[in-house]
């Protein structure tokens, strides 16, 4: 179980505030069901428990706790940005093309970067970010694309 949100928060020298605390919140009880949440989602959820907080002051939390290492944005290519609190590792995503539904997946080959490349230009990998697309079982028994799940 992770420290408290104001905890992991000072951990890392960031304000607590009451929107970064809310946003942080909202996205660990998304992380138990594994849900990768939009910002709109994270906007909606964090004004339940506020009452009040801007869009934009949601984006500055996010963006503020992603630069600090406790939350992770993926950005599946035609989808909006994601952003999850599953940041102790290096696994990767399983995104279906049909309904959008991104599920965790650990890393095909132990610790990061867990995938090397075939050449490496001088760089010091020490990250892989794999993005496996294909339909979720819901999707894969519906023929007609109109009637998938969104």
């Amino acid at each position: 179980m992770s420290a408290p949100a104001d905890l992991r928060l000072r951990g890392t020298g960031l304000r607590v505030t009451k929107p970064r605390m809310a946003v942080l919140e909202v996205l660990d009880e998304a992380q138990t069901g594994h849900d990768h949440l939009t910002v709109a989602v994270v906007a909606d959820r964090a004004r339940a428990r506020l009452g009040t907080v801007s869009t934009q002051a949601v984006y500055d939390c996010l963006g503020a706790l992603t630069t600090a290492g406790l939350v992770r944005r993926i950005e599946p290519a035609g989808h909006p940005a994601l952003f999850e609190t599953r940041v102790d590792d290096n696994h990767h995503h399983l995104v279906c093309r049909g309904c959008g539904l991104t599920t965790d997946v650990d890393c095909v080959a132990g610790a990061a970067p867990c995938l090397e490349p075939s050449r490496r230009d001088g760089f010091l990998v020490d990250e892989a970010e794999v993005i496996f697309w294909g339909l979720c079982p819901d999707c894969t028994t519906v023929s007609d694309p109109s009637e998938r799940p969104s």
